[in-house]
């Protein structure tokens, strides 16, 4: 997993982001050409109700596709650009989920018990507080499994700011879905598979949690553990 820090990290804890660009080939791509359009693409803000249909993509118009869908290989890395970082503490997940027969990466809606999760970062926790890779990172990117069956895929990205999330409704989720076509893949089964919204309870200790006083001992992202493939 690589992580690209900004020179300072962002001024306010108030800061908010978006996830734009898929970053495929070593390249970062124009924001929102792969990645379908957000609902906070001008906002910034959060989703921060998990049985919402808005914790899959966090879609502006959903049923719309992005205007393209990316050719990757299987193996290869991947990733998206945070706009302008991301500024809070929390975990960082990648998702991806693979299109059934009859439908294409800009036509399906990502519906089911259809996502597997092949990525997930986690703090280290001192008696200090927790620190977390991702935050402050302008990049994120995160190999794909070389035994992932080819065809089209949403990839999904996920990052939980956990500053506020001491009660219910506190977390703060952003999310990004790109389209793309995994080629030269394998024979994998990836698992297990879940649905948004589906995956996760407001109460997940994962999700509802102090992250300040009393410092916790251990932190588990919410979800299933990651597909290694």
């Amino acid at each position: 997993m690589k992580f690209l820090l900004p020179a300072l990290l962002a001024a306010t804890a108030s800061a908010h982001y978006t996830f734009p660009s898929l970053i495929a080939n070593g390249q970062a791509t124009t924001q929102w050409q792969y990645v379908r359009k957000t609902t906070n693409y001008q906002s910034n803000g959060p989703v921060t109700d998990v049985t919402s249909n808005q914790i899959r993509c966090y879609e502006l118009s959903p049923g719309t596709g992005a205007p393209q869908t990316m050719t990757v290989a299987a193996g290869s890395t991947l990733g998206f650009t945070a706009q302008s970082s991301i500024s809070h503490p929390g975990p960082l997940m990648f998702y991806m989920a693979k299109v059934p027969a009859g439908k294409t990466a800009a036509t399906w809606d990502g519906s089911g018990s259809v996502w597997f999760k092949i990525y997930e970062d986690a703090p280290v926790i001192s008696s200090g507080g927790m620190s977390w890779p991702s935050q402050g990172a302008q990049k994120v990117t995160v190999p794909i499994p070389s035994s992932l069956p080819s065809g089209d895929y949403l990839f999904r990205v996920e990052h939980i700011a956990l500053h506020s999330a001491g009660s219910v409704g506190g977390a703060q989720f952003y999310i990004s879905c790109a389209q793309v076509t995994v080629t030269g893949g394998g024979n994998g089964s990836p698992g297990p598979l879940v649905s948004f919204p589906g995956a996760y309870n407001a109460n997940d200790p994962g999700i509802k949690i102090n992250i300040y006083y009393p410092v916790p001992t251990s932190y588990t992202p919410p979800g299933p553990r990651p597909w290694k493939g």
